[in-house]
């Protein structure tokens, strides 16, 4: 006669860790097995440079100064409206041949204003009469593009500009042909973010403005639109 099973005997074995079926089993410290890579965790978010608040020269010009340059200059498509690029903010110093903690200054200075660090520039070839040569650093410069480009213009026309003494307006000649715009700054000390009792010397810049225009007239529009104020 046959025994009788024990109860439970009957009910199936779990299934061994990491063998089949059942869950894989787990190194030291909870580490995946070996041949079993983790899943790669999620790149954080980068923040951004405008902070909360776009730049409001921005929102303008694509609320208003779209529409009226279409009106105005007769476009079909938004697209064809000419924008900003970027803006390139250039100091030239020729004394950091003879003194190279100018540019350490003018680097500080320039990066406060555009908010942007500054990079050197060199000279490309060599100059006797200046005792020049190349790879020389000669100056300093700053590309702006994107939420900075905007800030930076906006403060240039509405603060900066403003603070120049005896202005009567830009020069509207100083277009190369291609529709990018040249101007020039004789003092540093016109935008509010420079102290000028920490600053060395008085140093002028170039600002340079490039655009998607074709042509110097509608450059010109655009940029009025934007606020620069051009001598009549």
């Amino acid at each position: 006669m046959a025994k009788p099973e024990k109860p439970g005997a009957t009910a199936a074995k779990p299934a061994a860790a990491g063998k089949g079926g059942g869950v894989p089993a787990r190194g030291k410290g909870g580490a995946a097995p070996k041949g079993q890579q983790p899943k790669p965790e999620a790149p954080e978010t980068r923040a951004r440079s405008i902070g909360a608040i776009p730049p409001r020269l921005r929102e303008r010009f694509r609320a208003t100064v779209v529409p009226a340059l279409m009106q105005e200059r007769g476009y079909g498509n938004p697209h064809e409206v000419p924008r900003l690029e970027k803006i390139v903010i250039n100091m030239g110093l020729g004394e950091a041949k003879d003194n190279v903690k100018v540019l350490d200054h003018a680097s500080a200075d320039l990066q406060v204003i555009s908010g942007q660090k500054a990079v050197v520039t060199k000279a490309k070839k060599s100059i006797a009469n200046f005792k020049l040569r190349a790879g020389m650093p000669i100056g300093v410069k700053v590309t702006l593009r994107g939420a900075r480009m905007y800030e930076f213009l906006d403060r240039l026309v509405n603060v900066g500009l403003p603070r120049v003494r005896d202005f009567k307006g830009v020069s509207p000649k100083s277009f190369d042909g291609r529709g990018n715009y040249a101007l020039g700054l004789r003092e540093q000390v016109i935008f509010p973010e420079i102290v000028y009792d920490k600053i060395d010397k008085l140093r002028g810049m170039d600002v340079i403005i490039c655009t998607t225009a074709r042509t110097d007239g509608d450059a010109k529009a655009l940029l009025t639109h934007l606020g620069l104020p051009f001598r009549e």
